[in-house]
């Protein structure tokens, strides 16, 4: 019981795989992937101060590290299937947070309750932290997605998944953002044009949608 119960299950997060069942030349697990979430948004964060944006970086972090914890309880639905309707996506989310806050109630010391919390709450919100965050964690999804294609996956649902994602990222008002459509991403689609499947019209179509 207490904090040691939660330090014990960080390790879940390594065994559980993102995109379950479908063919990948390299699998990511959801502790993988947060890591990940933490270095995109430290340079996007980084590209907001550089114009201007205040950005309080230990909201940031807390909320970027700690945005799949709930996984633990639910395991990674595929996005399509959690996006399926407003209302589906409504009751995983009271779900996943119910269960957290079941873990917070029954693991953690009282006087740790809020800040466990506060942490481990849904981060992607309206302030310039949440809009970070939900940027970032679509990143990482294109970059998955990204090299499953180049090396020539033809699994739909990783074409899926960079449109989608690219699409998300295009309609976030922040600064970062045209920093990356404007100079990251034509790195990335020139890095794809050696792949059997067609990155460029992927991108194109996401861009122009």
């Amino acid at each position: 019981m207490g904090i040691h119960t939660y330090f014990q299950s960080l390790t879940d997060l390594e065994r559980i795989i993102r995109c379950p069942g479908k063919f990948k030349f390299q699998e990511h697990s959801v502790s993988a992937h947060s890591w990940k979430v933490i270095q995109y948004a430290k340079t996007l964060a980084d590209i907001e101060e550089s114009n201007g944006v205040t950005v309080d970086w230990k909201k940031l972090y807390e909320i970027t590290s700690s945005h799949d914890y709930g996984e633990i309880f639910i395991g990674d639905i595929k996005t399509p299937v959690k996006h399926y309707s407003l209302e589906l996506r409504a009751m995983l989310q009271k779900v996943e947070e119910g269960m957290v806050e079941h873990f917070i109630e029954e693991n953690i010391p009282e006087d740790l309750k809020h800040i466990f919390r506060r942490q481990l709450r849904e981060g992607k919100d309206d302030s310039v932290e949440g809009r970070i965050l939900e940027v970032a964690d679509k990143m990482d999804q294109i970059y998955e997605a990204f090299a499953e294609l180049q090396r020539g996956n033809t699994e739909k649902e990783f074409i899926v998944m960079y449109r989608n994602a690219l699409i998300k990222i295009k309609q976030v008002k922040l600064h970062c953002v045209e920093y990356f459509l404007q100079n990251i991403l034509p790195d990335l689609v020139s890095e794809g044009s050696r792949s059997p499947i067609d990155i460029e019209k992927i991108t194109n179509e996401a861009l122009a949608s």
